[in-house]
């Protein structure tokens, strides 16, 4: 898979491909990622990206012309899923990232400003996506953070068993976490951890989630059709 962000601000970009597991995915030759610069496209001396809206109002919106020139010189819309993160998106969850990951590119338009002007919309993207009900000042933030729930879906990046038991899979968050010392500050590592008892280890574990999704996100519980094991414990507790 490639991924190519538009930006006015590459080094903030460049950095996230150069470390961790996404480094190893590059080197590896399963990811490839290409950054390109909007000031490159601008048409005046100053390199000026932006401009007043028209009607009035707070704020600049981004020039349609060296967002249109950047887009064509990747060859337009051809074979590529273009995204736009903007808080007034779809919101992103990760069936969304799961759809994302079978791209075989994906372009990031990486927005700043009050916003990009709406034929830039219209002429060249396909989602427009919210990473949360919430406003940033940084298209590079919002655009990265699809970018990393994307890249670790594709095949050869993760192993597919960390996959299976990671938060959201059933839409129940993921169980806690220990590792040694058993004691630390006065607090034990749960027994059953410690057992050896893969079959009630595993069911400790269901059981945790469940309990730490009613109490942190209760709304997932009921936004999906929950395999019969995770609906019986729900009952259970009811």
């Amino acid at each position: 898979m490639k991924f190519t962000l538009l930006t006015l601000f590459p080094l903030l970009c460049e950095e996230y491909f150069q470390h961790s597991i996404m480094a190893k995915a590059v080197e590896r030759g399963i990811i490839e990622y290409s950054i390109v610069n909007i000031r490159d496209y601008a048409k005046d001396k100053h390199r000026t990206c932006d401009d007043a809206p028209y009607g009035g109002g707070a704020g600049m919106v981004f020039l349609p012309e060296p967002l249109g020139a950047a887009f064509d010189a990747l060859g337009g819309k051809d074979g590529k899923r273009i995204i736009y993160p903007t808080p007034s998106g779809k919101l992103f969850n990760q069936d969304y990232a799961w759809n994302l990951s079978k791209e075989r590119e994906i372009v990031i338009l990486c927005g700043r400003y009050e916003g990009i002007d709406q034929r830039i919309i219209d002429l060249y993207v396909d989602d427009e996506i919210s990473v949360g009900d919430y406003i940033l000042s940084s298209g590079e933030l919002a655009g990265l953070v699809i970018v990393d729930s994307v890249y670790r879906l594709v095949e050869g990046v993760i192993n597919p068993e960390s996959l299976k038991e990671e938060s959201f899979s059933y839409s129940i968050l993921e169980y806690p976490h220990y590792t040694r010392p058993e004691v630390f500050r006065g607090i034990r590592v749960p027994e059953i951890l410690l057992s050896g008892h893969h079959a009630k280890i595993e069911e400790w574990r269901l059981r945790q989630g469940i309990e730490k999704t009613k109490k942190n996100r209760p709304e997932l519980i009921d936004s999906v059709i929950l395999p019969e094991k995770i609906r019986k414990i729900l009952d259970e507790k009811d």
